[in-house]
């Protein structure tokens, strides 16, 4: 540990470089990733808050939910089989103001069920961004395809869906828009084994979210630059101390011939490698969580401690991986040969 700190000491220039590069990796993963939990809250918000369950959609729909229609006699059995079992159904379109500003929303409509808001002909409960937008309850709002009005209810907290507000509606209105009568959609809660019924696909959660083209693009590209980052910190530490242990073979086979344990240089390399990561990992924590806080409501950011955490621990693991790999040759170093090579 001594012998550890008073090289870090020696070549502080050496060590100050690499713990700035780990840090800037860190910290810009940190970053990434926050707002690809963003996008994927700003995307799918209203499926994601719905807790574990099966998603059943018309298996002729090729897994697109706006192309599903629910057999009515099959809706029925479902929910008389199962009581927090609900239909519903998401289209995509627009409401406008009394001011003519149009704004794009996601019209959800379902049965009965505590999951969604209950809502009666002619109001309307949008996502709280329309509200911070400057919509208040009681205002009129109209649709092109609907002949009445809507007047606002209320609000809700992140519900949002392909990246627009969610608007729910009645289905009585709802099928005035869309002329349509049948759901696209049943879930039904806390589902441990899968049931199955004709005409109809089943999905899980993950599974549901990921037939959302938009939500499967977006994710997979920001997680592949993510999983990148990690991968070339590992390779960061594998090369850095590869270059410090080929310089110090000499020190090595000195430090051998007087009965230093090769154990004891891994451990020495090990320590190196943790206090710069968890001085790194410190200042990307308090900075990624900084600009947690303050990022704006309107920027599609978060980052929560559980990721945090998650993203922390494998930059460790990481970095005990790379530190080890590069320290083969130290295993394998002959004290007489590492002396007439190198010098101290």
């Amino acid at each position: 540990m001594k012998m550890a700190l008073k090289e870090m000491k020696k070549n502080r220039v050496r060590f100050l470089i690499l713990g700035s590069i780990v840090f800037l990796v860190s910290f810009l993963t940190f970053i990434i990733s926050g707002l690809a939990n963003g996008l994927s809250q700003d995307n799918a918000a209203l499926i994601k808050n719905l807790p574990d369950g099966q998603f059943y959609m018309a298996d002729d729909a090729d897994q697109t939910y706006n192309l599903s229609k629910i057999d009515l006699d099959t809706q029925s059995e479902i929910l008389d089989k199962h009581q927090e079992a609900v239909a519903f159904s998401i289209q995509m379109g627009f409401l406008n103001e009394q001011n003519g500003k149009q704004r794009s929303v996601a019209f959800v409509t379902s049965t009965e069920s505590p999951l969604f808001a209950k809502v009666n002909p002619g109001e309307i409960i949008l996502d709280q961004s329309l509200k911070d937008a400057g919509i208040r309850t009681g205002d009129i709002l109209t649709n092109n395809q609907h002949n009445g009005e809507f007047t606002v209810k209320g609000f809700v907290e992140q519900s949002k869906y392909s990246h627009a507000p969610v608007a729910y509606i009645n289905p009585e209105d709802f099928k005035e828009i869309y002329r349509i009568e049948e759901m696209q959609l049943i879930f039904i809660p806390g589902s441990d084994t899968t049931q199955h019924y004709s005409n109809l696909e089943v999905f899980s959660k993950n599974e549901f979210l990921n037939t959302i083209s938009s939500y499967k693009a977006e994710q997979m590209s920001l997680n592949m630059i993510i999983w990148f980052l990690v991968v070339i910190s590992g390779m960061l530490f594998a090369i850095f101390f590869y270059m410090m242990n080929i310089q110090k073979m000499g020190l090595y086979g000195i430090l051998k011939a007087i009965g230093v344990k090769t154990s004891s240089l891994f451990k020495m390399m090990w320590t190196q490698m943790a206090v710069i990561t968890f001085i790194a990992l410190v200042l990307s924590v308090i900075l990624s969580q900084t600009f947690n806080l303050l990022a704006p409501t309107s920027m599609p950011f978060h980052l929560t401690l559980e990721t945090t955490v998650q993203l922390s621990l494998i930059f460790i693991l990481i970095g005990f991986a790379g530190a080890t790999l590069s320290g083969v040759q130290i295993k394998k170093v002959e004290p007489l040969q590492a002396i007439q090579q190198g010098e101290m």
